[in-house]
């Protein structure tokens, strides 16, 4: 079948960004990458643009048939808008709640697919955590944690700043939406600690915002408890409640992720824990079913990959490889939690989830 998407943009190649061209490219698209001062060495063919100028990017998205924004959450509702007027398919990463509302309404102009939050978290645990809850006849919990952490911690924090600065102090400060008891409702983040094993190693989880996107929505009146946490090495939780509320450094969000990753800089060896499950009952016996995994880098094209940066971009180009081959409606706003595990796993760059190669890509470990 002829691919609907021949010519996708992505825009923002930070290690994220460029690995979403890089496996694009892998895997047959003609992409091209565009950034403000991009580096002309990569793969691919690359372009600059200012986002901010308006008419330079209509111009530049006139050339192409979709775009995916790699770029922090504060300029992709204005992208997608203009997505919309091209009537361009749109695709994006973002955590952030009040920026994927202004895209749902974005969307209702559009005669093209609009997509948000597909990346890991919201992304990825979300169509693990819906395809968990399908066995089920009535579900009486969906709990999705994800954390990636380094694989080698140190300090108290025990953490690195492998993924971006103003996305993590917002999930530690933004409400996070939750179902409890049937009712959908908000919570504070960095509350209902809880602790994990996985692997043997001891983890702790708490709430943070963003990570169910739109599943409160999808699932109330139909999940008794819905929840997601982000997952770190134990203390981290009382640390960062220590200094952004105690020492009131949540009054300067930019100032408290420069601090972080000043402290905390990227590391290569990262790793990434999920921990799915979900409750209900199946012919009147109630049983648990869970996806517990433990990701670490792999290699593409010949060189070695973040975790944190393949699984993202992993992600969002699975969800691009199903709207292109006509496995996913072809226009619409595409809630993750509707895309099918199996359809997922079955991509391209859906494989290398489950191990496998395919192309240029070559799983080192996972």
């Amino acid at each position: 079948m002829e691919r609907v998407i021949k010519k996708p943009l992505v825009i923002g190649l930070g290690k994220v960004g460029y690995l979403v061209a890089l496996l694009l490219k892998e895997t047959g698209f003609k992409v091209t990458g565009c950034d403000l001062q991009p580096d002309r060495t990569h793969e691919f063919p690359t372009k600059s643009v200012d986002v901010t100028d308006l008419e330079q990017t209509h111009a530049l998205l006139a050339e192409h048939d979709c775009v995916i924004s790699c770029l922090p959450y504060n300029f992709n509702a204005p992208l997608a808008q203009i997505a919309a007027e091209r009537q361009l398919h749109y695709f994006d990463l973002t955590e952030d709640v009040e920026t994927t509302n202004k895209i749902i309404e974005i969307s209702k102009t559009s005669k093209k697919v609009m997509a948000p939050q597909c990346g890991l978290a919201p992304g990825f645990i979300a169509i693990v955590g819906a395809t968990l809850a399908s066995r089920f006849e009535k579900i009486r919990s969906i709990k999705l944690r994800v954390g990636a952490l380094p694989k080698h911690p140190t300090g108290l924090l025990g953490y690195a700043f492998n993924w971006s600065p103003e996305g993590v102090v917002n999930e530690y400060l933004n409400d996070c939406e939750v179902i409890e008891h049937g009712t959908r409702k908000m919570v504070s983040p960095l509350e209902w600690l809880e602790t994990l094993v996985i692997d043997g190693v001891q983890l702790e989880a708490f709430t943070t915002s963003g990570g169910l996107g739109t599943m409160c929505e999808t699932y109330a009146g139909v999940v008794e408890n819905l929840d997601y946490k982000s997952i770190r090495y134990p203390g981290h939780a009382a640390l960062m409640n220590f200094y952004l509320h105690e020492l009131l450094m949540r009054e300067d969000r930019e100032l408290a992720g420069k601090i972080l990753v000043h402290a905390k800089p990227p590391v290569n060896e990262d790793v990434v824990y999920m921990h799915a499950s979900a409750e209900g009952w199946i012919n009147g016996n109630l049983q648990r079913e869970e996806f517990v995994r433990t990701y670490e880098p792999v290699d593409v094209a010949g060189r070695p990959r973040r975790t944190i940066a393949w699984t993202t971009a992993a992600s969002v180009c699975s969800v691009v490889e199903l709207v292109a081959e006509g496995r996913l409606p072809n226009s619409g706003f595409i809630k993750q939690e509707e895309i099918g595990l199996e359809d997922f796993l079955a991509t391209a760059n859906g494989r290398l989830f489950a191990g496998q190669v395919h192309g240029g890509i070559n799983v080192r470990s996972a």
